[in-house]
């Protein structure tokens, strides 16, 4: 099946970042877009409003008769986290529907553009996002499949018709970014994560060398200094100027922002202000300001346009941003991202208490990693932690939030459970509060900033 054969589409996890891009993206066609998913959420809210008909209980009963009736010129998109139990998803495998991945159609649209893949077990949503505000303040404009609401779209899809680019991410879970073929490609890092997946880390850079053994062979890679991978003629970037051809100097702290020059091989941008805080995002603009001199925008826009760049929803998001207290909501759930956040929130807010609100997310990513989230977390003042958000797996006996705790080097860490920790917190013990996680922790944001605001 082809672009042009399909009629309509039902997506099984519809309220997925990427699965919504997608599903978005059918529905700008004019294309009738149906789908199901466990819960409700802002998301399938927004997209309901779109006209985009979803159901939140699993059944063959729930699926749309138009749907049952029309197997020809109907496409099922799924996501690999899907249980095999799942209803729905088994009546369109027994019925001999069309099924793909979502990974799979993402690769069948990003064939009609010259593709932009970032790829990396940390930095993709920002880095994809940045390279595609830049393309898109800079007049060059791009089409997006982003794996976060950017705020400078309010949405994770942009599209536009006048660009031929289209910037993606390039998911490594389940192997998928190995449905892309892109022109340029990012690879921001390769630390070991999804071992649910792969079993152990040479697996998963193996995955990452046949993601780039798919870059077009006249294309371009750019590498973060410390991935070792292999392409024709990669540069590399990085923070620090060793051996690399993109990096930054003079890096300071200006009223809660950080300012930097780059230096790259077609001059200095001086005097960088970006729009987003974090060290880690200094190299993420970096990789920015390579993809998009090679596609050939000037220096001045490149500037302007990461000075414009407002980030993306849960990644260092400042929820209040007072002198009296901080709250800043983070994605981060693996401990090299906790690492970087907390080193950034100590350069703007040196001195301040630091409190962290973290929820582990997966059982198995616990149990491969508790060490090291131990030793990342112990790193803050105070921290408080949640249950394990499951997602897709099942419990791991020994494997809960106990056991983390237990790891953590710090005198001031305590458990709590999501119904009793806004009223745990109180604003006059605060100077930097943190929730951290990828599961749902984001739940808590409004009722503790209003908690905080009370108070």
């Amino acid at each position: 099946m082809n672009l042009n054969e399909i009629h309509r589409v039902f997506f099984i996890g519809i309220g997925g970042i990427g699965m919504s891009a997608l599903a978005r993206y059918f529905n700008s066609l004019s294309i009738p877009v149906f789908g199901y998913d466990l819960t409700a959420t802002q998301l399938t809210t927004e997209m309901e409003k779109s006209g985009i008909s979803i159901v939140y209980h699993d059944g063959i009963e729930n699926i749309d008769k138009s749907i049952r009736s029309q197997k020809e010129n109907t496409l099922v998109v799924y996501t690999p986290a899907i249980p095999i139990t799942n209803e729905i998803w088994n009546y369109f495998k027994q019925e001999q529907f069309v099924l793909k991945k979502r990974a799979e159609v993402l690769g069948m649209i990003t064939e009609q553009y010259d593709t932009i893949a970032v790829a990396g077990t940390h930095g993709k949503t920002t880095t994809s996002s940045m390279i595609a505000a830049v393309l898109d303040h800079s007049g060059v404009g791009c089409n997006a499949f982003l794996g976060g609401i950017a705020a400078n779209f309010n949405s994770n899809l942009v599209l536009n018709s006048n660009s031929n680019w289209v910037v993606v991410e390039a998911d490594e879970y389940d192997r998928s970014f190995l449905s892309l073929v892109p022109n340029i490609a990012v690879v921001t890092s390769t630390d070991a994560d999804h071992l649910d997946v792969y079993g152990d880390s040479h697996s998963m850079n193996t995955s990452f060398q046949d993601f780039l053994n798919k870059v077009n062979p006249t294309g371009k890679v750019f590498l973060q200094r410390n991935v070792e991978l292999s392409f024709n003629v990669p540069k590399f970037y990085s923070v620090e100027g060793v051996d690399v051809a993109y990096y930054a100097e003079n890096i300071s702290v200006e009223n809660g922002d950080f300012v930097f020059d780059a230096v790259t091989p077609l001059g200095v941008i001086q005097g960088i202000k970006l729009g987003i805080s974090g060290i880690h995002n200094i190299e993420n603009s970096l990789a920015t300001i390579a993809v998009c001199q090679e596609i050939g925008i000037s220096n001045e826009k490149i500037q302007a346009g990461l000075e414009g760049y407002k980030g993306v929803k849960r990644r260092f998001e400042y929820v209040i941003k007072q002198d009296d207290i901080v709250f800043i909501d983070d994605y981060a759930h693996h401990p090299t991202e906790i690492q970087a956040l907390v080193n950034s929130v100590k350069a703007l807010y040196p001195g301040k208490k630091l409190t962290g609100v973290f929820q582990p997310h997966l059982y198995s990513r616990t149990r491969d990693f508790g060490d090291a989230f131990a030793k990342e977390l112990s790193e803050l003042d105070e921290i408080i932690v949640l249950d394990i958000y499951p997602a897709r797996e099942k419990p791991i006996i020994g494997i809960d939030a106990q056991y983390l705790l237990d790891r953590i080097e710090n005198s001031h860490k305590r458990k709590e459970t999501k119904a009793t920790l806004v009223e745990s917190l109180k604003k006059d013990e605060l100077g930097v509060l943190l929730t951290i996680g990828a599961g749902d922790i984001n739940t808590l944001v409004e009722p503790i900033k209003r908690k905080l605001n009370q108070e």
